[in-house]
């Protein structure tokens, strides 16, 4: 299993006399992706630590030494290594005994054993995930979540917001993030816990409309071995994974009515049990919500709980798509050509009057995340060191430029927008106030104006 700092693979040592036991052993975790190194004494194994293994496995009892001699000194040159004891004693003062002296677990060899070394590794995989993909996640950003740094701009808009972020980080209010998609909602998040109290803890984030139905719940509560068909081993939800720090739901509007239940009664407990336990788990988590529809229609249309909905909402940030932000679009334009070009080992390039024109006159439906693209390919497309119009790819550019032509008033540009999604559906006035992201009211409105 590849780790997230880069590490080649997370390596097992198994240390056991046992020569069939040995190869038991390396093949039942082999079939899981570790990398696994077999030694039959305490000498050899202690030769090898310069390999730096995550975990070892150690036969308490072995030809050459005993096992408090080698977990002393495995201990003294890798303290962070996870040491198993397996023994054929079942003797409860000597387990303690190594307990306190740095052994991650001790178990007696039986029947369930490799089940049981089988669970116990793969928590403390899990377990060296989290806290590995942590201290990697702290070191990238020590200086990239700066406000400033993180989300650039200097319109009024983007001052607004990062004033907002600033308070919601002074404080462990929720925070629920809104604005179409592509306006940099998981940056904003991000933004706020890596400048709150909470910035050593986990930052944990769910794309809930990425999660198939039946595996939320799991997903976000965690479950136990045994739970349901196929829960083959214990599972910490995403809640636990984040505790102490923030959990940050993102398409929060696509979870399930079921679900939105169970999660009210979390962020109220402030506890989870996971699912087919009985274990209470203490929560202290911060939770920043995101969504780029709008919550409030779907509590009026009964899609979301009103109650899950005020426990969310805490400070409300609405991020302004990218077409409202003035020249933030040219000072994000050159950002990302400087990225592209840098990361490229390009020359330097800039941008003709006559792109900027035509950056400002687009509206980007895909907000910065299109402006990105467009950038990008404009580099790879201009042969020297100026980008023009024509090296601005942006698929509705033509189409967007004869609309605007007609310089008709905004009200008479939406009627006709609206108008025609009427037409597209069938005159479905809730299918196009979901497509266009408006409420049926706005429609409704309209089309009674038309008849007066």
């Amino acid at each position: 299993m590849k780790a997230p700092n880069g590490k080649a693979a997370y390596k097992i040592f198994i240390v056991e006399d046992n020569d069939l036991y040995a190869k038991v052993l390396k093949r039942q975790f082999e079939n899981d992706h570790f990398e696994v190194s077999v030694f039959y004494t305490g000498r050899d194994c202690l030769a090898n630590l310069d390999k730096k293994p995550d975990v070892i496995t150690l036969d308490y009892t072995l030809p050459d030494t005993t096992g408090d001699q080698i977990l002393a000194e495995i201990r003294g040159v890798l303290p962070n290594t996870h040491v198993i004891i397996i023994s054929g004693q079942n003797d409860i003062n000597t387990a303690i005994g190594l307990l306190k002296n740095g052994a991650y677990d001790y178990i007696t060899k039986g029947p369930d054993t490799r089940e049981k070394l089988s669970n116990t590794i793969r928590n403390i995989y899990q377990s060296d995930q989290l806290r590995r993909e942590n201290e990697y996640l702290k070191e990238a950003v020590k200086e990239k979540f700066n406000f400033q740094k993180l989300i650039k701009g200097n319109s009024r808009e983007i001052e607004h917001i990062f004033d907002l972020m600033e308070k919601a980080a002074n404080t462990n209010i929720s925070v629920s993030v809104t604005g179409e998609t592509g306006t940099g909602k998981e940056l904003v998040a991000k933004g706020v816990h890596y400048n709150s109290k909470r910035k050593s803890q986990p930052f944990v984030a769910v794309n809930v409309s990425a999660i198939p139905e039946g595996l939320v719940e799991s997903e976000l509560f965690g479950h136990e071995k045994g739970a349901f068909t196929g829960a083959d081993f214990r599972k910490i939800g995403k809640f636990e994974q984040a505790n102490n720090g923030t959990l940050f739901l993102d398409e929060i509007a696509d979870l399930d009515l079921n679900i939105q239940a169970k999660l009210l009664r979390v962020i109220q407990e402030r506890e989870v049990v996971r699912l087919g336990g009985n274990q209470v788990v203490p929560l202290d988590v911060r939770i920043i919500t995101a969504t780029h529809k709008n919550l409030q229609e779907l509590v009026a249309e009964g899609k979301f709980r009103q109650d899950l909905y005020y426990r969310l909402l805490g400070l409300p940030i609405m991020l302004p798509p990218l077409r409202e932000r003035g020249n933030d679009v040219i000072l994000l334009a050159k950002y990302f050509m400087d990225e592209f070009c840098k990361d490229n080992a390009f020359a330097p390039k800039t941008l003709s009057p006559g792109a900027k024109s035509t950056l400002l006159s687009y509206p980007f439906p895909g907000n910065i995340r299109e402006l990105k693209a467009v950038m990008e390919l404009a580099c790879v497309m201009s042969s020297d060191d100026l980008i023009e119009p024509e090296h601005l790819n942006m698929v509705s550019k033509d189409n967007v430029n004869n609309l605007l032509a007609a310089e008709k008033t905004l009200d008479e540009y939406t009627e006709e927008i609206i108008q025609h999604f009427l037409t597209k559906y069938n005159h479905n006035v809730k299918m196009v106030a979901s497509k266009l992201n408006i409420g049926k009211s706005t429609i409704y409105r309209m089309l009674q104006n038309n008849q007066n």
